[in-house]
């Protein structure tokens, strides 16, 4: 907290994140905690997450395992969802094709969006090697990729829909990689708070969240300019396709099966020797 009181709040620019909580940052809602908004790119977050800096804050999944010794997970306002994982794109081979992910030389330099997010992790688990990395911010990829700055670019984010008009095509989807392997749907982004919170607070941050998400919902014209201003993609098509895909079922509750996602995803990545392998999530 704040010495004012308000709750220090931090989330990303993207879409999903700023039509969730628009209405909360704007003051459009009655009744809820007061709060202090910062938005940053997603491995800022993690970064922050790391020395515990906000009280409420977005972060990766991939991060978790490093973060959970000072927060829990709410139920509410996180990133999961099935059609929705990260993209690894590449230029297009000589015949127009795409390369494929087992051919791809472990030689090839592949931009990533930071080494904490789950888009990497995931990555990992499905070449089962170290690829040789160049983090950068997640709207720099594309044009890395098709300068010929890097070989390939792991994309998430409103990269999502616009690689294509770059001339890049889709080498894997790992978000559909994921599911051919669980059945379980992709665990992207947690909301996170610090276990400093007690329950019920906690219970009422929740419930904040989800009043901002219905009232998103329920009046979109607006929250609408608040989630322009804030988008790297400024086409309306593609803000709206991104808050369609990201904001489901899942925004409103993380559920049973996106639990057990959390849980997979964990135990798979312990197992690979990726992430430390003692540290369960808990859910409020």
């Amino acid at each position: 907290m704040s010495q004012n009181g308000a709750v220090s709040l931090a989330y990303s620019p993207c879409p999903n994140d700023t039509y969730i909580f628009a209405a909360w940052t704007n003051g459009l809602l009655r009744d809820v905690p007061r709060v202090e908004t910062v938005l940053d790119d997603v491995e800022a977050l993690n970064e922050a997450a790391l020395a515990a800096r906000y009280v409420l804050t977005k972060s990766s999944y991939g991060a978790a395992p490093l973060l959970l010794r000072d927060y829990r997970i709410l139920r509410a306002g996180g990133a999961l969802g099935r059609g929705c994982g990260p993209l690894l794109v590449a230029r297009p081979l000589a015949d127009g094709a795409a390369p494929a992910l087992g051919t791809l030389s472990r030689a090839a330099v592949i931009a990533i969006p930071g080494k904490l997010t789950t888009a990497y992790l995931l990555l990992r688990l499905a070449l089962g090697y170290e690829p040789d990395v160049r983090p950068m911010r997640f709207d720099a990829i594309v044009d890395a990729v098709a300068s010929n700055e890097v070989d390939a670019g792991l994309i998430i984010h409103e990269s999502r829909f616009t690689y294509a008009r770059a001339g890049l095509i889709a080498v894997a989807d790992l978000g559909a990689w994921w599911e051919q392997e669980t059945g379980l749907p992709i665990p992207l982004g947690a909301i996170l708070v610090r276990r400093d919170v007690t329950g019920t607070c906690a219970a009422g941050l929740s419930a904040a969240i989800r009043k901002s998400l219905a009232f998103a919902r329920n009046h979109e014209d607006a929250v609408a300019p608040y989630v322009r201003a804030h988008a790297f993609e400024m086409d309306e098509a593609v803000m709206r396709a991104h808050i369609a895909l990201y904001v489901n079922e899942y925004s409103d509750d993380v559920a049973e099966d996106g639990v057990a996602a959390v849980h997979e995803l964990l135990r798979r990545a312990a197992s690979a020797g990726l992430v430390r392998g003692d540290v369960t999530p808990e859910f409020l």
